[in-house]
């Protein structure tokens, strides 16, 4: 895997708001101490691979200044990941705005990013929701345009889909159990970001 030099240096694996008002992919769960801690950068790199450039971050619901769990800290590491030095933030409805993409880890988080910001909600899906509309749609074309694409998995989607309690298309939360569980969510958002990546930019032109 690649070091943690590769990730400091690459301006699409930083993860913390470092330009403002700079349009980006905005990845959400609850505290941001773990899933979005460690989806964001894994996501980040995937696209750097891809020659893509959209700057990735992430942010919670909660409060803002508290670091990441320490075994994130330790399972990231494995991947070559520095996130010791990561405090977490609270999204507001300006991230919301301004993001591109919104990536929510649960259906919870992604209620609380529509509630903030209503006009999120065309471009604001879980993870796993976003995966598997994009599989129904296919691939983004060469030359599409990321909204396009966005804009066709988002079709047929209805705010009711935002209540109710199903499980379905959240990344479990691995926060109070083992190192293991910690483990295996950073092995499932590899694989999630990696299928994302794979549909929405592996077939178009580098920086899209």
């Amino acid at each position: 895997m690649n070091g943690e030099n590769d990730i400091a240096n690459n301006p699409a694996a930083r993860t913390p708001w470092e330009t403002p008002g700079e349009a980006g992919i905005l990845v959400l769960c609850t505290a941001n101490v773990c899933r979005s801690t460690m989806a964001a950068p894994l996501l980040a790199r995937r696209l750097a691979a891809l020659g893509v450039t959209v700057p990735v971050r992430s942010a919670g619901m909660l409060r803002c200044g508290d670091p990441p769990h320490p075994e994130v800290i330790s399972v990231m590491a494995s991947y070559g990941i520095e996130t010791a030095s990561h405090r977490s933030r609270v999204a507001c409805a300006e991230d919301l705005v301004r993001a591109i993409l919104v990536l929510a880890m649960s259906r919870e988080n992604l209620r609380y990013a529509v509630t903030t910001e209503p006009g999120a909600w065309p471009r604001a899906f879980t993870l796993k929701e976003l995966i598997r509309r994009g599989e129904r749609i296919g691939p983004r074309a060469p030359g599409e345009p990321f909204s396009g694409w966005l804009s066709r998995a988002h079709a047929g989607r209805e705010r009711v889909s935002l209540l109710g309690d199903s499980a379905e298309d959240d990344v479990a939360d691995p926060a109070g159990g083992p190192l293991r569980a910690y483990a295996e969510t950073a092995g499932l958002l590899e694989r999630l970001v990696t299928r994302l990546a794979e549909l929405g930019w592996a077939h178009t032109r580098p920086s899209s």
